[in-house]
């Protein structure tokens, strides 16, 4: 069985989250050839992997968004559709009745510019027909350019060449979503989207935050990336979500019910028995571990200045703030410029780790996000009996509260978003009741082993692989 896994900006460039995850999948199914085909920004990152690729990897594809047209500049006549073609494209701009199949034939079948398609005058009048029915009031021009910038990045993707595979494993709807709808239109096959987080809506919440588009536009967006999530819902055999809520907004955004399923994170739990524990100088202080890469999304900010306000209440806090950055991202440089301006110690930034090096030393770990999924680092704290402090986010809450029949208790203190004062009470709290945090590590830990398990998830993915080889019949060969 050949399996092609999509991924959109990470694996294998990024440490960590969704990367971890499919780094481990990959592994636990050596007998199976994967491809991975990947989705990232710009040239700049190419062929620079953070991680060992496994030895069933036969092959790294990369696709960028942002690049150049590599179509001959000596073309000697402009692109036309026919009209088959022109109606396709026009049922996607309207976003009705949509015949991607035909889409996808043309990207794949004809060599021809993506330039020439955006700036023809076939795409011009796609876009006066689509502004004439529902955005006549903003200026012509403007609308024209935001289409062609909008359609750019899925065009290029879709114009690069898929592998033939037997399954096309999409670790998201969005780009990745649209290029395994695609190759399984061409190629056949079957298509599994495993979502972590829901893109459709993180995209949503991502453009009504953003500067770079206003007004209109923001919905003209919005609508683009729900079109995208639906038509991979629909062309999907299964379509995974890591916990029910995430499920149900699946649902709400068109996928069949029928095609869904629940399928938790999972992490190997053997890597966590005997990891080293703390030291004299680690005792003298209630330690608390932040497992992330120093980005917007993880909200370092709010961290720092919650932990500022913590230590003065309590003076045996240590903050770990214990994971990778870029050295001229201006963000990274906005935390460590605030962290020296607090000028608060007992605050260490370690930068890239071994997990296993750390969490044994950790009273409990914290998660300030703005967007997670199932966040890996509260499972990795769990396996390692830490409680965990963390905003209401993704399924944090499910994880640190227990859901449905689940009664084991709490597992940590779950805090409003970018609630500076939520998140430093979280801390005072724990390292005042040191009986009541060692409880709730416990509590993590048998929820771990009740629920998240890595052998629980790589049961469900072998039962789906299973099923995909077997509508796909191709052979399947058990580990």
């Amino acid at each position: 069985m050949r399996v092609c896994i999509i991924v959109e900006g990470c694996y294998p460039y990024v440490v960590g989250g969704v990367s971890s995850w499919v780094h481990s999948l990959i592994k636990q199914f050596p007998h199976i050839e994967f491809v991975i085909q990947t989705i990232a920004a710009d040239r700049s990152i190419r062929g620079k992997y953070v991680y060992e690729l496994p030895t069933n990897v036969i092959e790294v594809r990369e696709t960028y968004v942002q690049d150049d047209d590599w179509v001959t500049s000596k073309r000697t006549h402009k692109l036309h559709l026919n009209q088959k073609e022109f109606q396709a494209f026009q049922s996607m701009l309207l976003n009705k009745d949509i015949d991607w199949d035909t889409i996808f034939y043309f990207f794949a079948n004809k060599k021809f510019s993506v330039n020439d398609l955006l700036m023809g005058n076939d795409f011009l009048l796609m876009a006066q027909e689509l502004y004439i029915q529902k955005y006549e009031n903003i200026t012509f021009s403007d609308f024209l350019w935001s289409l062609r910038s909008m359609y750019l990045p899925l065009f290029l993707c879709l114009r690069t060449p898929m592998p033939k595979a037997d399954l096309y494993h999409c670790v998201a709807t969005g780009y990745a979503g649209m290029m395994g709808c695609m190759a399984k239109s061409i190629h056949g096959g079957t298509l599994l989207i495993s979502e972590h987080g829901i893109y459709s809506r993180e995209r949503e919440e991502d453009i009504i935050k953003a500067n770079w588009v206003q007004g209109i536009y923001k919905s003209v967006w919005i609508e683009h990336f729900k079109k995208l999530s639906l038509c991979a819902y629909q062309n999907a055999n299964k379509v995974t979500a890591l916990f029910e809520y995430a499920r149900s907004l699946q649902l709400e955004l068109g996928c069949p019910e029928e095609k869904t399923l629940v399928v938790p994170n999972g992490i190997d739990g053997s890597r966590f028995e005997n990891i080293p524990g703390k030291t004299e100088e680690d005792k003298a202080f209630f330690n608390i571990g932040a497992v992330l890469r120093i980005a917007p999304i993880k909200d370092v900010k709010t961290l720092l200045n919650a932990f500022y306000y913590a230590k003065q209440r309590e003076s045996s806090l240590k903050l770990w703030i214990m994971g990778p950055w870029e050295e001229d991202d201006p963000y990274a440089k906005e935390v460590f410029a605030l962290a020296k301006s607090l000028e608060v110690p007992d605050v260490i930034f370690t930068g890239r780790i071994q997990v296993t090096d750390y969490l044994g030393r950790m009273d409990a770990t914290i998660l300030s996000s703005i967007s997670e999924g199932q966040p890996l680092t509260i499972l990795e704290g769990f396996a390692a009996k830490c409680p965990a402090i963390a905003t209401n986010v993704g399924n944090c809450e499910g994880l640190i509260y227990g859901e449905g029949n689940d009664t084991l208790g709490d597992a940590g203190i779950v805090t409003d978003t970018m609630s500076v004062s939520g998140l430093a009470d979280a801390m005072v709290k724990l390292a005042r009741n040191r009986d009541l945090a060692e409880h709730m590590g416990n509590v993590g830990y048998r929820r771990f082993l009740q629920k998240y398990q890595l052998k629980h998830m790589k049961d469900s993915y072998k039962n789906l692989y299973h099923e995909m080889a077997q509508i796909a019949h191709c052979e399947w060969i058990e580990d």
